[in-house]
């Protein structure tokens, strides 16, 4: 995680030492956040983390491999009996090429599920003006490859889309797409489980009377 420091205003009489010392690897204290916002060079790195029992700001990386407890967002896009589902850009620093829900991702500090979850959308798709609606809250661990652990609590939403939606996949997200009933991706699933991610197939197998009624 790079820190751009360009100062505010009322900084200028601070050194560049100074300033560096206000932030810990890892942890933003969170009366920080004009500064967390303004200066970090991706400020979306930092998610709402539980460190020590406190919710925290914390570096999504260093989350990941220290397996802390977090939040996060899932979306199931429905056409009728259809869900969106999607393939993990090859980019993505965990579980590349694997298939996933609609969309799966982390809020940035102080930002609601539901705003992060219409955010998401755009930014992953490109779908715009679906209302996603709460379904249910979920935690789930599991290890996602590369010494790294998704330790989620998940606010899982459900959006009904038009059969008209248009869908513009962001290259740096996602590779593929496809709609499917719920039916026929169990039996991908079972026939081919290593081509899906783990939160996916805990979802299906723990949750679904959850999310889907």
């Amino acid at each position: 995680m790079v820190l751009q420091i360009e100062r505010l205003p009322h900084e200028n009489s601070k050194s560049d030492e100074a300033l560096y010392a206000t932030f810990r690897p890892g942890v933003l204290d969170p009366c920080q956040t004009e500064r967390q916002t303004a200066y970090m060079t991706d400020a979306q790195t930092l998610i709402p983390t539980w460190v020590e029992g406190a919710l925290t700001p914390y570096d999504k990386l260093q989350a990941h491999l220290q397996g802390l407890r977090h939040k996060a967002v899932s979306v199931f896009v429905m056409q009728g009996d259809k869900t969106l589902i999607q393939q993990r850009a090859l980019e993505k620093y965990h579980t590349p090429g694997l298939w996933a829900n609609t969309c799966c991702t982390h809020p940035i500090w102080e930002e609601s599920p539901q705003d992060c979850a219409v955010r998401r959308l755009e930014q992953e798709l490109g779908i715009q003006g679906l209302h996603p609606e709460f379904r249910d809250q979920v935690e789930y661990r599991a290890p996602v490859g590369g010494e790294m652990i998704e330790h989620e609590v998940v606010d899982i939403f459900v959006a009904q889309a038009p059969f008209d939606l248009s869908v513009t996949p962001n290259p740096a997200e996602v590779m593929n797409y496809d709609w499917i009933t719920l039916s026929d991706l169990a039996q991908r699933i079972e026939a081919q489980p290593e081509a899906f991610t783990p939160w996916l197939k805990i979802y299906l197998s723990e949750h679904a009377s959850r999310i889907f009624t």
